[in-house]
């Protein structure tokens, strides 16, 4: 893993493979880790780099990071000290996020369109949150204050997979329970204030000329699938696909499937590149 300072913390990512570069953003109670399966499959072919956020996996806590912007500049950051220096770079990316990492990459995009040739929002959505969504996610920072990290992660994450996969393959609902209980209650709770105070990003699905990539679960409950359907057509280049069988972790639940999505479509990136 390598190192560089934002605002006197360290921001630990990997970088793997050489090629066009993408950014994996990892979401909520999670860590880079989760795009293990990925990067193994995608560095064959692909530039990968993979951050830590802030308060998640090797990274530091950092304090006055609190909005999805603030995220947002994290990875700007990133691009700076990894991409965007080097001698002979196109000064271009994709940028793909999970979930929380999606709303992160929106940001992104609205923030700092002219280095992105393209971006991917995985199981996540453009819209801001739902009342309904809010109060879930206030009555989670209580549960936190009061509980901490591990009764939250050992109640919330078995909810992020299907009932298959929680029925065939119940390895990874414990894989990521102990990647999510290794963060601080204060990043978990950081994060949701963040999501929440987030506005709708539509018309950046909307205004963004590049291309999009789109990938839902049919069986996921976090984003429901008449969400991404109502996204679908709303970029003007769009690469869309419904997982099956997933409900919110397809880059695990459909593993296979989720990597040949996403070397497709760096693949057709490249190609109109040229």
């Amino acid at each position: 893993m390598a190192t560089f300072q934002f605002r006197d913390k360290k921001i630990f990512y990997r970088d793997e493979g050489e090629g066009n570069p993408v950014i994996l953003v990892h979401g909520f109670a999670e860590d880079g880790n989760v795009w293990n399966k990925q990067l193994k499959y995608l560095k064959e072919n692909f530039r990968v780099i993979v951050p830590d956020l802030p308060g998640s996996g090797a990274t530091e806590f950092v304090e006055n990071v609190i909005s999805i912007e603030d995220y947002a500049d994290v990875l700007k950051a990133l691009a700076e000290e990894v991409i965007l220096k080097k001698e002979n770079s196109s000064n271009n990316f994709c940028m793909i996020g999970h979930s929380m990492g999606g709303y992160i990459t929106l940001a992104f995009a609205e923030k700092y369109p002219e280095v992105l040739n393209s971006f991917g929002l995985f199981h996540s959505s453009a819209y801001s949150d739902s009342d309904e969504k809010i109060a879930m996610r206030r009555k989670g920072i209580q549960f936190i204050r009061k509980n901490r990290t591990e009764p939250f992660v050992k109640t919330s994450v078995p909810n992020l997979f299907s009932e298959e996969t929680k029925r065939e393959k119940p390895q990874m609902i414990r894989e990521l329970i102990e990647i999510a209980k290794s963060i601080s209650p204060e990043a978990l709770i950081n994060y949701y204030k963040a999501m929440i105070d987030r506005p709708d990003r539509t018309s950046v699905l909307k205004s963004f000329r590049k291309p999009v990539l789109l990938i839902a679960g049919k069986l996921d409950t976090a984003v429901p699938l008449n969400l991404s359907l109502e996204q679908f057509s709303m970029p003007s280049i769009s690469h869309v696909h419904i997982l099956q069988h997933s409900g919110h972790m397809g880059m695990w639940e459909e593993k296979e499937l989720s990597n040949t999505f996403l070397h497709n479509f760096l693949k057709d990136v490249k190609i109109s590149e040229l």
